[in-house]
């Protein structure tokens, strides 16, 4: 089997991660967060997201922390940005506090897309496409997202045309990369690659990545299974940080100390220094006062402990 020799991970931790935490964080423990995520040698870091702070109070800091971090050269820094609102809002400040990429998200559920941000896929793409064309113009990145590539909370199992759907239309407003994501986390090996097959019709494999929640305990089969395909780009998320709200109790996404420690075993480069994202994982945390949600986390804790 040829595996990718190296892998890039994007730590959402301080975005996807906390945005659902019911206690406030401080905006400073999210730049400290951010600080030591990139000194354990991530390049690439979802921070903030830019969107009403009615809707996700936890964000509502997303100026400040940008202004805050001590940016590395190198390193990438990406915002979620789902209208034309957010976007302005994202670049109001000096240029050196712009993000260096944006991320949009389009469902493959007409359910969760009503649900969740009350429009249908078509409308969402509309009115994505002036935030990309925006971007795009001030030269920076546009990532898209594909959720519930697999399985919705209100629809169940989705087909992977459905993900080729929003492919193409990401496509064609000018989307530059997908990442196809198991938003709710029921995905299995054979389905994640049928959806992975459904985006690569219209994105080349360095434009593609996976995005996989562990709520079933799937997703370093899942991350595996497209590793096989030739897919080296993953979202992950320090101490495993955010839950699934549509599982209760569940684990959101899949831990980046576990996706380090299987690759690192594997023989495949992340550049990522495994101890020093496991105590940023641990920072973040003590600070919402539980235990990393990582098993490597744990395992290594408590050898270090013994």
């Amino acid at each position: 089997m040829n595996y990718p020799a190296k892998v890039k991970l994007v730590d959402v931790g301080p975005r996807d991660g906390l945005q659902n935490e019911k206690q406030p964080v401080p905006a400073e423990v999210k730049i400290g967060l951010v600080h030591r995520l990139q000194d354990a040698g991530l390049k690439e870091i979802e921070v903030t997201s830019f969107v009403s702070p009615k809707w996700v109070p936890q964000m509502a800091d997303n100026a400040e922390v940008m202004a805050g971090i001590q940016r590395k050269p190198g390193v990438r820094y990406s915002v979620l940005t789902p209208n034309m609102k957010g976007f302005e809002a994202a670049v109001a400040p000096a240029r050196e506090f712009w993000p260096d990429e944006i991320v949009v998200f389009g469902a493959a559920s007409e359910a969760f897309s009503q649900k969740n941000i009350n429009c249908s896929i078509a409308e969402s793409i509309e009115r994505f496409a002036p935030v990309v064309e925006a971007a795009r113009a001030h030269g920076i990145y546009v990532r898209g997202a594909i959720s519930t590539a697999v399985g919705c909370p209100y629809e169940g199992e989705i087909a992977p045309g459905r993900v080729e759907l929003v492919a193409r239309l990401m496509k064609q407003i000018g989307v530059q990369h997908v990442g196809v994501a198991d938003t709710i986390g029921v995905g299995t090996p054979l389905k994640v690659q049928r959806a992975m097959e459904a985006a690569l019709k219209h994105y080349d494999i360095n434009d593609v990545s996976g995005h996989f929640h562990d709520t079933y305990g799937q997703a370093l089969g899942n991350t595996l299974a497209t590793l096989e395909m030739g897919v080296w780009q993953y979202d992950t998320s320090a101490a495993g940080l955010g839950g699934c709200p549509y599982a209760k109790g569940a684990t959101g996404n899949v831990a980046t100390e576990d996706v380090v420690y299987m690759l690192h075993g594997m023989g495949i480069e992340t550049g990522i220094d495994l101890d020093r994202l496991i105590d940023a994982g641990k920072y973040i945390s003590d600070h919402l006062g539980r235990k990393p949600n990582s098993r490597a986390s744990t395992a290594i804790l408590n050898k270090r402990a013994g």
